[in-house]
């Protein structure tokens, strides 16, 4: 969308005749690399570009993706699910920050914040970083302010509310929990704001690799609660960050 504002203000302005900028906006909202096909007009649908689903990818593929994306004017790329050894073979052509604990890798700049006010991501234990710093990341890739409260669940609740402040302040709380996955309804009865639960995969065997945690997120009294896929912290991330631009200028 930035692009095309920019665009636009080049016509205005005399700097860009129209039919250049038309001949701007008719080159192929994809591109064919033969094995992928990058989606360059995304944020002008969306309001968010793409985003590089790692799993299931080479280095070579990811990298080629990413550098197309970052040719056709995508100022941030964001990888998710990207192990270790991909990363480090990316890095070699590609500069990208990578987080070990989440694996999203992100190239190019980060932005800065423009949603309406911040989001807060909860974990109910510390196992659940890496789905918890998936979703921080996410957001703060798509440009916003991210308050982090980790290992707060309910097995000590007087951590979780000793942050009344941020959690009543926030404009969208992602909580993540494994286990039983209480995390939820106890934030979605404290909070004024949309809460997202995801379900962790984090828990003994009764647990069932977190169906557990799914479904008493789904079953949550809580009102005001909606439930992501299991360890999908990408996800959480994505639609708070849709929830904290909700009433401020398109992106």
């Amino acid at each position: 969308m930035d692009q095309t504002k920019l665009l636009l203000e080049q016509v205005a302005k005399g700097e860009l005749t129209v039919d250049a900028a038309l001949m701007q906006l008719k080159k192929a909202p994809f591109e064919d690399l033969g094995f992928a096909k990058p989606d360059h007009h995304r944020a002008l649908r969306q309001g968010t570009a793409e985003v590089i689903y790692g799993a299931g990818k080479t280095a070579d593929q990811i990298t080629e993706i990413a550098s197309a994306l970052r040719k056709a004017g995508q100022k941030t790329v964001l990888i998710t699910r990207m192990s270790r050894e991909k990363a480090a073979e990316v890095q070699k052509s590609l500069p990208i920050r990578y987080d070990a604990i989440s694996g999203v890798g992100i190239a190019g700049e980060m932005p800065e914040p423009d949603g309406q006010g911040y989001i807060v991501v909860t974990t109910g234990g510390t196992s659940d970083q890496g789905v918890a710093e998936e979703a921080a990341l996410t957001a703060e890739a798509l440009g916003n302010r991210v308050v982090r409260l980790y290992d707060v669940g309910v097995a000590g609740l007087h951590r979780l509310l000793s942050h009344l402040d941020e959690i009543m302040g926030a404009r969208a709380i992602v909580a993540i929990a494994g286990m039983e996955g209480a995390l939820a309804s106890v934030i979605g009865g404290l909070a004024d704001c949309p809460v997202i639960a995801v379900p962790t995969s984090v828990g003994y065997g009764a647990n069932f690799g977190g169906l557990s945690a799914l479904l008493s997120m789904l079953n949550s009294c809580a009102s005001g609660v909606s439930v992501v896929n299991i360890d999908n912290g990408f996800g959480a991330g994505y639609l708070a960050s849709m929830i904290n631009h909700i009433g401020g200028e398109t992106k």
